[in-house]
């Protein structure tokens, strides 16, 4: 698995696939390895069947990377609306957030279809989509995170499901439906 991932990494470094095909090879990639257990005998049937649990499991979120229209619009968004620390900011196209002591988010302009063109790379159809991420906030007041994100003119959807679960969807400069929730690690560890 850790020679697939970086293997996909460092295609996507090199501008041989796109962010949403990243994300979609690292979803399919972590899909596949996830227990069997996890999946109810209703639905067994059509899901192929596991070659067995991993030896290891997800710790740490090193990074995700954005491939984006403006990575300085874009790292000003979610530095000022989540907090995420500017770690090294390239100057030019690209900069590496941290995200607390969870892992990293690479904010990068994204190659331009001329660019794969001219090195000879064809670049694959997109058969889905990432529907959107979700980030948990803390501390949580659900009336001034709305009143935060209207500030902002984000247009806040809330989403607020289950018991004791609260969020809002907001659209990030590039389109992406971005969740922000009152679930953190505290909260999963409490439960």
């Amino acid at each position: 698995m850790e020679t697939l991932i970086n293997g996909l990494l460092t295609d996507f470094e090199k501008g041989k696939m796109t962010r949403r095909q990243l994300i979609q090879s690292l979803a399919l990639a972590a899909a596949a390895a996830a227990p069997v257990a996890t999946v109810s005998a209703q639905n067994a049937s059509t899901i192929p069947p596991a070659a067995g649990p991993a030896p290891f499991k997800t710790v740490w979120l090193d990074h995700i990377s954005y491939a984006v229209t403006d990575y300085r619009k874009s790292t000003a968004f979610y530095r000022d609306l989540m907090g995420w620390e500017i770690k090294n900011d390239d100057g030019k196209q690209q900069c590496t957030m941290k995200i607390g002591d969870i892992g990293e988010i690479i904010v990068r302009n994204r190659r331009e279809p001329a660019a794969n063109a001219a090195s000879g790379q064809n670049a694959a159809a997109v058969t889905g989509v990432i529907n959107h991420v979700s980030y948990g906030i803390s501390p949580w007041d659900t009336d001034k995170v709305k009143a935060e994100l209207e500030k902002r003119g984000l247009n806040p959807r809330p989403d607020m499901v289950g018991q004791g679960f609260k969020s809002f969807h907001v659209k990030d400069p590039d389109g992406w439906d971005l969740q922000i929730s009152n679930q953190t690690k505290e909260h999963h560890e409490g439960s």
